[in-house]
């Protein structure tokens, strides 16, 4: 799993230590998967005890909604969305190419695959993903569609559709199948711009861009 950046000086302690808790079942989840992590094994590995997990968190289920929320959401930054600067394709393919090399990278794909290996909690851990994760960026790249929509550069009448369709673009691309078995291949540059500029391209002329 990435790293998450150290708490600063002066940081709050109390919010230090959850940081510390999220970064070790961020690990654990990951590399055992969400059965075989356990409370114990997530205190061993902050080297903290249990009952300050505890504290922080009801039950290993709001323990891994934190995990994934903490994994997921600096990869939907808030800049995306934080006015319109440049053309719609500008706007469009920053955020398009980031979404598919997030979607490429080998620990948002562990993520995916530990959450599909666990048949026991599939359900429950795939709801828990979905909202941390996905939800999350489509509703920046609605946000985001709201503003172009109402500086009139793109007809977007609705904006939370046409961002699960923009996304949908990019979770579909056959470089994420590609990754499996030709890693080199599917983390080629050229690949990632092309795709991207014939996603966006397609998307713009959708909604009554040029």
């Amino acid at each position: 799993m990435p790293k998450i950046s150290p708490g600063r000086r002066g940081r709050p302690a109390n919010e230090a230590l959850r940081q510390t808790i999220v970064d070790a079942a961020c690990e654990l989840f990951v590399e055992l998967g969400f059965q075989a992590t356990t409370m114990d094994k997530v205190a061993q590995r902050g080297k903290i005890s249990k009952l300050s997990i505890y504290r922080h968190f009801e039950n290993k289920e709001a323990l891994f909604s934190a995990a994934m929320a903490a994994h997921c959401h600096p990869f939907a930054p808030q800049a995306f969305v934080e006015g319109v600067d440049g053309s719609a394709q500008d706007q469009l393919m920053a955020v398009g190419s980031s979404l598919l090399r997030t979607l490429l990278s080998p620990d948002v794909r562990s993520v995916e695959a530990m959450v599909l290996a666990d048949k026991t909690n599939q359900r429950s851990l795939s709801k828990l993903h979905y909202e941390a994760g996905p939800a999350h960026v489509i509703a920046q790249i609605e946000a985001l569609l709201r503003q172009l929509h109402a500086k009139a550069v793109l007809k977007v009448p609705d904006p939370l559709r046409s961002a699960r369709l923009f996304a949908a673009l990019f979770k579909g691309s056959d470089l994420l199948l590609i990754a499996r078995f030709d890693e080199a291949r599917a983390e080629d540059e050229d690949e990632i711009e092309s795709y991207c500029r014939s996603a966006v391209a397609m998307f713009i002329a959708a909604h009554g861009g040029l």
